[in-house]
């Protein structure tokens, strides 16, 4: 069995799975592969899998799955499973970083310094203790974000159309109250034709004043001008976000809006997260052996 090894991983990754069969990184063996592992970098669309012609299994390492046409795999009998459990840390530390690097204007301050200013009277910050946070999709790392506010002192809101209770944030019935009410809104949910263009000018118009917005979730989930204006008017606080429409995300007017917070798409990219990761595809691996003996 040859595995293809498509994106980047853990580097002992290799190793732990050559139990199971051969490990390859050179993409030009897709069409020999029975089992290809992918992150966010490749895109598993319905041509990629016509030249994937031996795969029976795809292993998204992270928690969506909008870079693979699914409904296409099974058309073809190809089984496709995310590493959804690992990367709940990981993503929840980094959407809580950015919270609160955008009202203590971490990086204003450090380039500042390094052009030699002293901007002690001209940076003004606000503390997260006492302030509510929204959390738009409480799935793993809406909840684990969650318990991290909570030790901040903040007001935890959440909105998720299948949770009617949870120990660590007050359920909201819709998102546009979560909104009217949050200090700063996180958002942490997939990107179905339901969700795409979500923050838009009409549900930031819902927000109040001053709000930050963080994004670690997927950057299609947002209006990017809608947005911007937002920035512009000062209706929105900050935006800080992790995700974008395509990877990297090439030209954007994102780029020249005030109070951002931009970062390369390395949510799931700890060293304990690859690990975890690891963990999980071998054992996704393994069953999957086990089932096709």
């Amino acid at each position: 069995m040859l595995i293809l090894i498509s994106d980047a991983f853990g580097p002992d990754l290799p190793s732990k799975l050559a139990k199971h069969g051969e490990v390859t990184d050179n993409s030009g063996r897709v069409g020999e592969a029975e089992v290809i592992l992918i992150r966010s970098k490749t895109k598993a669309t319905k041509e990629y899998l016509d030249g994937a012609k031996s795969c029976k299994l795809i292993i998204r390492g992270g928690v969506g799955l909008d870079n693979v046409d699914q409904p296409y795999a099974a058309q073809r009998g190809i089984k496709v499973f995310n590493t959804a459990d690992a990367s709940s840390n990981a993503v929840a530390e980094l959407a809580f970083a950015m919270m609160i690097g955008l009202p203590n204007h971490i990086c204003r301050a450090d380039q500042s310094m390094r052009e030699g200013k002293w901007l002690k009277k001209e940076i003004k910050r606000t503390e997260l203790g006492g302030k509510t946070l929204g959390i738009l999709g409480l799935g793993r790392i809406g909840l684990a974000l969650a318990v991290r506010a909570k030790a901040f002192n903040m007001r935890v809101l959440g909105w998720h159309p299948d949770v009617p209770f949870t120990d660590f944030a007050e359920i909201v019935p819709t998102m546009d109250a979560t909104l009217a009410q949050s200090d700063y809104i996180s958002m942490h949910m997939p990107l179905l034709d339901a969700t795409k263009g979500i923050i838009n000018k009409n549900t930031i118009a819902k927000m109040k004043d001053g709000a930050f917005l963080i994004n670690t979730a997927r950057g299609k989930l947002i209006v990017e001008e809608d947005v911007v204006m937002a920035l512009e008017s000062g209706k929105l606080g900050g935006y800080a976000t992790d995700v974008w429409n395509s990877d990297p995300p090439g030209e954007s007017p994102l780029f020249k809006a005030p109070n951002t917070l931009f970062l390369p798409h390395i949510g799931a990219s700890t060293t304990e997260n690859m690990a975890r990761i690891g963990i999980m595809v071998d054992k996704l691996i393994g069953e999957f052996v086990a089932k096709n003996k």
